[in-house]
């Protein structure tokens, strides 16, 4: 009966668990350059989309499925801090179409309680896309002096004891 729900579900889980990887691909390399605020808005953003797995995936259970948990895209070996940050709001933007779309589809079938949880995750995809252009803006606007920041508030934590992650 909800098996176009369920198709859709499974592929948001799919884009979900390739955005997590991706993301603490990119807080892994941040975090070894130094960047510790970037390196902990990747982090905070994969721990995020892991629990929108986790929402669509009891979805699917509920509808009676099974979660075909496969990473929609390999993750790419992006070490440049502007590219990351270009990269994520594209994946961000991405979703928030893709699951637009996908809560009228879901509407049209006669599955509204999975319309609605599309919407919820589109709110989140803005955020996390609103996140990553605002940092984008920040590079443009202060250029490496930005980045630099970043390593000097950690040294400056380690000087004052403050553990690392």
């Amino acid at each position: 009966m909800h098996e176009k729900s369920i198709e859709l579900l499974n592929k948001a889980v799919g884009e979900e668990v390739a955005a997590l990887q991706q993301y603490m691909y990119f807080h892994f390399h941040c975090d070894d350059q130094g960047y510790d605020l970037l390196a902990g808005l990747f982090k905070k953003t994969a721990i995020e989309e892991m629990m929108h797995a986790e929402k669509l995936a009891e979805r699917i259970l509920f509808l009676g499925g099974d979660v075909e948990l496969k990473a929609s895209a390999d993750v790419k070996k992006v070490q440049d801090v502007t590219e990351m940050l270009k990269m994520a709001r594209q994946m961000e933007i991405d979703s928030a179409r893709d699951y637009n779309l996908w809560a009228n589809e879901c509407g049209t079938n006669a599955d509204s309680v999975s319309k609605k949880l599309f919407e919820e995750l589109v709110v989140d995809e803005e955020l996390h896309y609103d996140q990553y252009d605002s940092e984008l803006e920040n590079m443009d606007r202060f250029g490496k002096e930005y980045l630099a920041l970043q390593s000097i508030e950690r040294g400056r934590n380690r000087a004052m004891g403050a553990p690392g992650e």
